[in-house]
């Protein structure tokens, strides 16, 4: 007997909203998840906030002096709406609640788990990890604005040098030591620290074009970067 495959996307909110919500995408996203929930696979999905929540912080620091923990409250906050909305747009083939805590039991009753954030000083990768620790996955696919993994910024240095494939110990060595409230980075510190731990491969896609995704999902060539 097969085993069922299930796999985790970290969906990141610069795809959900990039500035305004983006129907398109989520048309096509919706449209590819559940072409692959016919053939028998399930998945676990973690929204990020996008831009929404970017603004709300940028307010808040403008209006106050806030905590990287009150900072974190509001990102938690905005992927939640992300989440509800996910879940909603999936219908009867989502779990009936959004999952906060992912390093408990996840239920997998249905073929689209939708997954959040439950308290601060992570990210929604490292929520990715707990989600894949807790179903016993080995596979993380990281779904974002970014087509690489890069050893430096492409936006500011024209020659930075894409990976398409890279080792754990390599890509810690590229990235911030330390997570904080709006970090950029591929996947982040902590996450990727615990992601080597349990020997997880973690695959950093663009979500634009919607094919390059489905060829991942076929376990086709795609334009990404594996660290593992």
């Amino acid at each position: 007997m097969e085993t069922e495959e299930k796999i985790i996307i970290s969906l990141g909110g610069s795809l959900i909203i990039p500035e305004e919500i983006d129907v398109d995408f989520l048309k096509d996203f919706k449209k590819l998840i559940l072409s692959q929930v016919e053939q028998g696979k399930k998945f676990v999905i973690i929204t990020g906030g996008g831009k929404i929540c970017r603004k709300y912080q940028n307010v808040a620091k403008e209006l106050s002096t806030p905590s990287n923990e009150d900072l974190d409250w509001i990102g938690i906050a905005s992927l939640k709406l992300n989440a509800e909305l996910l879940r909603v747009v999936f219908g009867e083939y989502a779990h009936e609640r959004v999952i906060a805590d992912l390093s408990k039991d996840v239920p997998m009753d249905k073929s689209i788990i939708i997954g959040s954030a439950c308290e601060p000083g992570q990210s929604t990768d490292w929520d990715a990890v707990l989600a894949a620790k807790s179903i016993g996955a080995k596979k993380v696919i990281n779904l974002s604005n970014t087509d690489y993994v890069y050893d430096c910024d492409p936006r500011t240095n024209p020659n930075a040098k894409k990976f398409e494939k890279i080792s754990w110990a390599e890509y810690r060595e590229i990235i911030p030591k330390e997570w904080n409230p709006g970090l950029s980075s591929p996947f982040d510190p902590i996450a990727s620290k615990e992601a080597q731990k349990e020997g997880m491969q973690v695959m950093i896609i663009n979500g634009k074009p919607i094919d390059n995704f489905a060829k991942c999902l076929n376990g086709e060539s795609f334009a990404g970067t594996v660290i593992s």
